[in-house]
């Protein structure tokens, strides 16, 4: 058998795709053919390194060198100077690659690496081959579970991780899992929230397009833990390559005797099928959500009864985001205090984010709960863009809040940021060098919250038309300080009075852009 004396990773993903990633690709296999490299050079496809807005990226192994912006017509370049006579591209080479990746403790100097258990396999298997998965532990722990543990020990482990929901608001995942196997049912469902909606944010997509088995795994395991029958992953419409990936990794599972019945002789029958979504954003609140799975219009429930009690056809249901659900594998295979081991007392373990705008390195990271966003920013986003200075990060989304230059030290974490009236959300970072007009920021943020609203109810469907008359006005000049005063008022009604988070989360991204921004916003209003 041939030993390759290098491997080429090539991203593929929705971004580079549309770079023309397929092009390049086919254009190394065919170039390394007639130099007659095939039985040294391998070339192989994975999902995402992390690197967005860069285009097609290359890494070339052992050296570890990252390519980026690569066309077809580099190819020719890459292959006789670096792999023919062992000169890299200098033009072509990423100088902010990503940090080394470990999933260890040991650190070299300041947060240089990026300890990651969600991201653990993205960037480096092939994310539509099963048994690369399970060459990286994959489905190990579906078997532990399975073999040595009774549904309430997988419980009691997850409940002992005191991992925190990811999709936003930031609950105990384990203590939902305790009200989910408490309560009795002749069909209890789990659904995976895939509708990625909050703008900004791109991880749970760059999640499925690398690592779409180990959601089918978190999935299998909170399946078996609530003694579930049926899963559901809900999915943005939109997002073609992550549907055709996870569809490819649950047909697979099934040849594998992974999904069905009598998974692995144990008597657990679990099965997982896709449902798309049209791409509102209302519908990544959890009862809307099911709502529209059941063919309705996606409009939020009343609650009490939660879903845990009354969901999916009224039956129990489980629903837990693709991030959290991709964290429950190494949770169950290497166990809670392994898990604790990262992040800060009160939130266990790593965060995916990811961070947009003004940074040298756009892209997705994964580091510990309890990371500054100096470090955040400045560490894995590469600093600011031409040496600018920071202004300001909205965090979490448009659902958010806008965070000044005095805020850069505070640890990104769900329990900290709640002290300083903020929230971690999603994990998106969108960052604003000294340049930025916050105004313009603000009321894009607030026409986004009109176009979404539902109207189903009359707080939200008046209140974000009320509040874009306002914006406008004041981005126009045409505003007052009563104006101002109004934002927040309406908001604070919104949050008091709206029938679900869309109407009552937008007082935080108004009131957080007043209370670090005013002083632009004073200066664009009429006297």
């Amino acid at each position: 058998m041939n030993v390759m004396r290098n491997h080429i990773l090539i991203s593929i993903d929705a971004g580079t795709l549309m770079s023309g990633a397929r092009a390049v690709e086919g254009a190394l296999v065919a170039e390394i053919v007639r130099q007659g490299l095939d039985s040294e050079v391998s070339v192989l496809e994975t999902g995402s390194i992390g690197i967005t807005g860069k285009g097609v990226v290359l890494v070339v192994y052992p050296e570890g060198i990252y390519y980026a912006g690569v066309t077809p017509g580099d190819v020719p370049e890459i292959v006789k100077e670096h792999l023919l006579k062992g000169r890299p591209v200098k033009r072509l080479i990423l100088t902010e690659a990503p940090k080394r990746v470990i999933i260890s403790k040991e650190k070299t100097g300041l947060l240089k690496e990026q300890p990651r258990i969600v991201l653990r396999n993205c960037g480096f298997i092939n994310p539509e081959n099963i048994e690369e998965y399970i060459a990286a532990n994959g489905y190990e722990a579906i078997a532990k579970a399975l073999q040595t543990m009774k549904p309430e020990d997988v419980v009691n482990e997850v409940k002992a991780s005191n991992l925190l929901g990811r999709g936003g608001a930031g609950f105990p995942t384990g203590l939902k899992w305790e009200f989910a196997i408490k309560t009795p049912g002749d069909e209890k469902f789990v659904i995976c929230n895939a509708d990625e909606g909050e703008p900004g944010t791109f991880k749970d997509r760059l999640i499925l397009e690398g690592d779409p088995h180990k959601l089918i795994e978190g999935m299998l395991l909170a399946g078996y833990a609530i003694r579930g029958t049926r899963g559901f992953v809900y999915i943005r419409g939109e997002y073609a390559l992550s549907i055709e990936r996870i569809e490819k990794a649950i047909a697979d599972a099934r040849k594998y005797g992974l999904l069905g019945n009598n998974i692995l002789e144990s008597n657990f029958n679990f099965d997982i099928v896709v449902m798309k979504g049209a791409g509102a954003y209302v519908c990544g609140e959890e009862t809307a959500l099911i709502e529209s799975l059941e063919g309705k219009r996606g409009h939020p429930r009343i609650k009490p009864p939660f879903p845990i009690n009354a969901g999916l056809w009224r039956k129990p249901t489980l629903v837990n985001n693709v991030e959290t659900l991709s964290n429950i594998p190494d949770i169950i295979r290497n166990g809670a205090t392994w898990y604790r081991g990262y992040g800060t007392d009160r939130c266990t373990g790593t965060k995916v984010y990811t961070i947009l705008g003004h940074v040298v390195t756009p892209g997705l990271v994964e580091t510990e709960m309890g990371t500054t966003l100096k470090d955040i920013i400045f560490e894995y986003g590469g600093g600011i863009k031409g040496g600018k200075k920071f202004k300001g990060a909205l965090v979490g989304g448009a659902a958010g809040a806008f965070l000044g230059p005095d805020m850069l030290d505070v640890q990104m974490d769900f329990v900290n940021l709640r002290e300083y009236a903020a929230a971690l959300g999603s994990g998106a970072i969108l960052v604003m060098d000294e340049d930025t007009d916050m105004v313009d920021m603000l009321k894009s943020v607030l026409h986004f919250f009109k176009h979404e609203s539902c109207g189903h109810c009359a707080p939200c469907r008046l209140g974000t038309a009320r509040l874009v008359e306002i914006i406008d006005l004041i981005a126009a000049s045409q505003g007052t300080m009563e104006d101002i005063n109004q934002l927040l008022e309406i908001t604070k009604a919104m949050k008091d009075s709206s029938f679900c988070p869309l109407g009552q989360s937008v007082n935080l991204p108004v009131s957080s852009s007043i209370k670090y921004f005013k002083d632009e916003m004073t200066a664009r209003v009429k006297a």
